[in-house]
């Protein structure tokens, strides 16, 4: 894809992080919290899938550590995004940086139709945008809250007098008491309400006031899927029976449940296609919102666009999340209701970022004029062949091996994989752990067969 990528990694020094590095570090470390520091980058000498750091060391990268948490989809330095970078339009967003809200641009339509929107999930047809995911996932919980508190109070009937000054105190009715229900192990974000639906590490949550929302099993599958349909489906149903019992229970209304259509930061966690078919159903029947989460699955990694895409829903979410590789943020949603009934009730300074938005319909151009989501899907298909061999020679070392048909959205369970995390590092390879043993695969939409093979 990009032909001055090095031929393959290259590391220099006898220790990572080397000499240079280390002093990096410790000038770093008295202004900035250095603690979870993977590695200090030189961005300027770093090209495609290899990135280089400041003591010369050039690493590829299939993990999910330096495609900057999965969020990078064209490589280091693309020279298309250089061109937009580099252009009037951008530097007109950059320094004049609008309030969306009160002041956008003349060409904001055109920037979301072209872009954003062009990529739309199906029937969802309108985008809020946003800062980060946890600001996407945050946002769309506010538009859960107020199209269920509009829908219970009438469509066209105003606040109470009692709403408005009760609110004032956090109490209700103006505050009430709703709930969102999410899933056991799921990450979906680190602002207040996301922090209450994020249940993968303690470390996260540790010492931060929550909601008392309720979560639900996520189906533990066992591998491979095709082996194991029988005891998969009860799982499944366990699960679903499970989430139906919790909507039709809980003490406060619940008004949306949302969901990764791959448990990321849990462990890369699948359900199958039956799962969400069953929850779509469920939520319908309730009268509960589904927020499909594709903050980490969206934008290709999974062989679709959106990964929500392989489940052939019949109604589609009622809101789709999204941010990383699409270098952007925000929520798509479709029903009108969803909007608001007052200006100023989702809202903020920036409510989104121009700029961003168009290096993300850049990214948009670039995918589509290459093929890249069906060359991700190609990619992951083949090192899933090459993977599944290995684990059929090595399978004390590559268990429950992951993510078929998903591109290269590709995990297993190793019983040593810190160790052997650090021990690819000095084998010139960048790969990243989620949840309690896995390791997963996140590479970008450039990450081709021959790297693969190396990688192998």
């Amino acid at each position: 894809f990009l032909v001055d990528e090095p031929p393959y990694p290259q590391i220099i020094t006898t220790d990572i992080p080397g000499p240079q590095s280390r002093n990096a570090i410790t000038k770093l470390y008295r202004v900035f919290d250095t603690r979870s520091l993977n590695m200090v980058c030189d961005y300027e000498n770093s090209v495609g899938n290899y990135l280089s750091d400041v003591d010369g060391n050039v690493t590829n990268s299939p993990g999910d550590s330096y495609a900057q948490i999965a969020s990078i989809p064209l490589g280091y330095n693309n020279p298309a995004l250089m061109y937009t970078a580099t252009s009037p339009e951008m530097a007109s967003t950059l320094i004049n940086r609008p309030a969306l809200g009160n002041f956008p641009p003349h060409a904001w339509s055109s920037i979301l139709t072209k872009g954003i929107l062009s990529v739309a999930p199906q029937g969802l047809n309108q985008v809020f945008t946003g800062m980060s995911g946890s600001d996407a996932n945050e946002t769309a919980y506010k538009a859960a809250f107020m199209y269920h508190r509009r829908i219970s109070r009438g469509e066209d009937v105003d606040f109470s007098p009692q709403d408005l000054s009760s609110c004032m105190n956090n109490q209700s009715p103006g505050s009430p008491e709703m709930s969102i229900l999410s899933f056991k192990k799921a990450f979906h974000g680190r602002l207040f309400a996301t922090l209450s639906t994020t249940r993968s590490k303690p470390i996260h949550k540790v010492d931060i006031p929550a909601f008392d929302w309720p979560q639900a099993s996520f189906p533990a599958l066992k591998y491979p899927l095709d082996s194991h349909v029988e005891e998969n489906r009860k799982e499944e149903d366990s699960c679903l029976a499970e989430i139906e019992f919790i909507l039709t229970t809980w003490k406060n209304p619940i008004v949306a449940c949302v969901v990764e259509p791959i448990q990321s930061e849990g462990g890369d966690n699948h359900a199958t296609p039956y799962f969400f078919q069953g929850l779509r159903q469920i939520t319908k029947k309730h009268g509960v919102l589904l927020i499909v989460d594709e903050v980490q699955t969206g934008v290709g990694a999974t062989g679709k666009f959106w990964a929500h895409e392989h489940w052939d829903l019949q109604t589609p979410p009622d809101m789709v999340t999204f941010s990383k590789k699409a270098q952007t943020a925000g929520y798509y949603f479709g029903n009108p209701l969803l909007r608001p009934n007052r200006p100023y009730r989702q809202f903020n300074t920036w409510m989104g970022d121009p700029s961003r938005a168009l290096l993300f319909r850049t990214i948009i151009e670039e995918i589509k004029k290459n093929d890249l989501v069906a060359k991700t899907a190609n990619t992951g298909g083949y090192l899933y062949s090459l993977l599944e061999s290995l684990a059929r020679k090595y399978p004390e070392k590559i268990q429950n091996l992951r993510g078929k048909g998903q591109g290269t959205f590709i995990a297993w369970d190793s019983p040593r994989r810190d160790e052997f995390l650090r021990t690819m590092k000095f084998a010139g390879v960048n790969i990243g752990g989620c949840g309690e043993h896995a390791v997963r695969l996140r590479p970008m939409l450039i990450f081709g067969e021959r790297h693969g093979e190396f990688f192998l």
